[in-house]
């Protein structure tokens, strides 16, 4: 592909905006594959070209721009996509878990009641950061004991328990009934950044060294759920997964029956 004038690069990025918008993508989504065609289209390569051109980058580096070109080929090009164009494999990484007492050590070392309860909200109910940042005192359904995730992943809404620790919580924080649950000082509400730096905050404050982040509670509540002997699918549901293949991978950092396996040598 041959470097294009800058209103035809306008036109066709433009372009793609509209296709974004039009399947409802996540505002992250989409601004990410904007950000990987922008570039790919200043480069003048092909896509072969500028695939190469970025494999000193991760692998999920690689696999988002893959298919940020994909679908600008396939959407706004009206073009086949090169099927010969190998897609990298994904990482098979294990999830970082914490313990139940590193869990409990980081809400309980957490002064600013706002962001205890963030941490702990995190935690017991499996929620991602995205959903998190979104969540509104009308989500909070304290008499029924349960959260509605509204729009979660795949804009697919789903209800998950309230534990009577994160109730607690609830009941310490001053509040209209509406509106959203982290809010600033400022009247905002918190960016996933900020969210970030409370959580990885939180667990050096508590001396753990292993890298914490938001996901990573997601990963405990869901490991330490297995490991009580709850079932997979109940799981699958709390988590919001498509397919039960996903929750799976918690099998592997499961600790539940390391200890008979280990009395077996």
């Amino acid at each position: 592909m041959k470097p294009l004038p800058p209103e035809e690069r306008y036109r066709l990025v433009g372009e793609m905006i509209d296709e974004i918008r039009i399947r409802k993508y996540s505002y992250q989504t989409g601004k990410v594959y904007v950000s990987v065609v922008v570039r790919y289209l200043h480069s003048g390569m092909n896509p072969r070209e500028f695939l190469l051109s970025q494999t000193d980058k991760s692998r999920s580096t690689m696999r988002v721009t893959y298919f940020s070109i994909k679908f600008f080929h396939e959407n706004v090009l009206h073009e086949r996509f090169d099927e010969a164009i190998p897609l990298v494999k994904k990482e098979k990484r294990l999830p970082v878990v914490l313990s139940r007492d590193e869990v409990q050590r980081m809400i309980d070392g957490t002064v600013n009641l706002r962001h205890r309860l963030l941490v702990a909200t995190l935690y017991y109910s499996g929620m991602r950061l995205s959903e998190a940042v979104d969540l509104r005192w009308e989500d909070v359904d304290i008499s029924r004991g349960v959260i509605h995730v509204k729009r979660g992943k795949g804009a697919k809404d789903r209800v998950v328990f309230l534990h009577p620790k994160v109730c607690e919580l609830f009941g310490l924080l001053p509040t209209s009934g509406t509106g959203p649950v982290f809010e600033t000082n400022r009247g905002g509400t918190y960016s996933r950044r900020a969210v970030q730096l409370i959580v990885a905050d939180a667990a050096r404050r508590s001396g753990i060294n292993k890298r914490v982040s938001p996901h990573v509670l997601r990963h405990s509540f869901a490991t330490h759920l297995l490991e009580g002997g709850a079932d997979i699918r109940h799981i699958q549901g709390l988590l919001g997964h498509s397919s039960v293949r996903t929750t799976m991978g918690y099998a592997h950092v499961a600790c539940s029956d390391m200890g008979s396996l280990a009395a077996l040598l």
